[in-house]
């Protein structure tokens, strides 16, 4: 209102009135309207905009409102609203100042030079293209944000995930090996009671290195971020899972194949996990009491094969089937493949290939140097 007042200073027009002021009032009050209904707010500023300067009402700060009507639309997505109201008071106005204005007020108004438009023409172009890059910047913007939440999102799944796995893959093996020793102790209690000590020694074993296993995956979660108390279990720790097969009835012969190579944490981990998921299931589901675990080493891949004569017992040994889906998982997030199935001659054979790269040999000294000549 004050800036109009100052503007039309000057200018062979009408002199401000009440109507004007209404005018001015609706277009700027319009505005109020941008965040939640921005089309409107600018389809309205631009027609009062166009009936303002109809009547023949000085120029001034009412076209702010419009470029500030008409940002808002545009920015905010609304591109076809916002350019189709600057564009129809633009329109409008080459109507009023070259053709209509003989008969409109104020009396004896003359048409506006030509050169004028240019100057409108450029200030049109700046607020669309300040709005437009304005609006390619929130998109952006958004797009970064969803992607950031998505992989948030996904890191939180695939954590979830690998916590699922371990817990599944610790407790399915230290429950079945506690089963099958509580079902010995149970049977020999009367009849062999040193028997059944040895069962209930093996049950209390296998029960507190699950119980320690289990503290290690949950104390991840309370620290996120901070380093393990103890290693990750690895191949290098077969030997105690013979062990612990072994007290549940199961005879394991371990076969290896080739150089033995460092592997990194995450395949010398999933290849642990397949190894004792593997013997678990022959624990549960199997009526042979001996399996067979080889172990190859390739050029960048490690073979494991876990094979058991059978035949399958068909019972319920409380797995909760889940054993096979997670050995694949542990798998395909390394690159590699499971294969899982009864053999031709009876049993059943779990195959998996796990690609890995080599650590540096100087951070692992323990293991041996290449050989000049490939390992048959």
């Amino acid at each position: 209102m004050a800036g109009t007042g100052f503007a039309e200073q000057g200018q062979d027009r009408r002199p401000l009135d009440l109507a004007a002021r209404l005018l001015l009032l609706a277009a700027v009050g319009a505005l109020l309207l941008r965040r939640r209904r921005p089309a409107a707010a600018a389809a309205v500023t631009c027609a009062v905009t166009l009936v303002y300067l109809a009547a023949g009402y000085p120029y001034g700060p009412v076209f702010l409102a419009v470029a500030v009507g008409c940002f808002s639309a545009i920015a905010s997505g609304h591109r076809k609203a916002g350019w189709w109201s600057l564009g129809g008071l633009w329109a409008g106005h080459l109507l009023l100042v070259h053709w209509l204005y003989r008969w409109l007020p104020p009396e004896g108004d003359r048409g506006a030079p030509w050169a004028q438009e240019g100057v409108i023409a450029a200030w049109v172009v700046a607020v669309v293209a300040a709005a437009e890059l304005l609006r390619v910047r929130r998109e952006q913007w958004a797009a970064a944000r969803a992607e950031r939440e998505a992989a948030e999102r996904r890191r939180a799944g695939e954590e979830r995930l690998r916590m699922a796995r371990e817990l599944h893959d610790v407790l399915a093996h230290s429950i079945s090996v506690i089963n099958v020793q509580a079902g010995v102790g149970l049977a020999l209690l009367d009849s062999d009671p040193e028997q059944a000590r040895t069962a209930l020694t093996t049950i209390k074993g296998a029960s507190k290195e699950a119980l320690d296993e289990v503290r290690q995956v949950l104390a991840s979660l309370r620290t996120p971020g901070d380093a393990p108390t103890s290693p990750a279990p690895g191949l290098d720790r077969l030997p105690e899972l013979t062990e612990q097969a072994a007290g549940a009835g199961l005879t394991v012969t371990v076969e290896s194949e080739g150089r033995p190579a460092a592997l990194p944490p995450g395949a010398d981990l999933a290849a642990f996990r397949i190894v004792q998921e593997a013997l678990t299931n022959v624990v549960r589901h199997s009526g042979s009491r001996t399996a067979l675990v080889h172990v190859a080493y390739g050029p960048g891949l490690l073979r494991l094969r876990v094979d058991d004569e059978g035949p399958a017992t068909g019972g319920d040994a409380g797995g909760s089937g889940n054993g096979l889906v997670g050995m694949r998982e542990r798998a395909a997030a390394l690159g590699g493949t499971i294969e899982a199935g009864p053999r031709p001659d009876g049993g059943f054979r779990v195959l998996a290939e796990l690609p890995f790269t080599e650590p540096d040999r100087g951070v692992h000294r323990r293991c041996p140097p290449e050989p000049s000549e490939e390992t048959p």
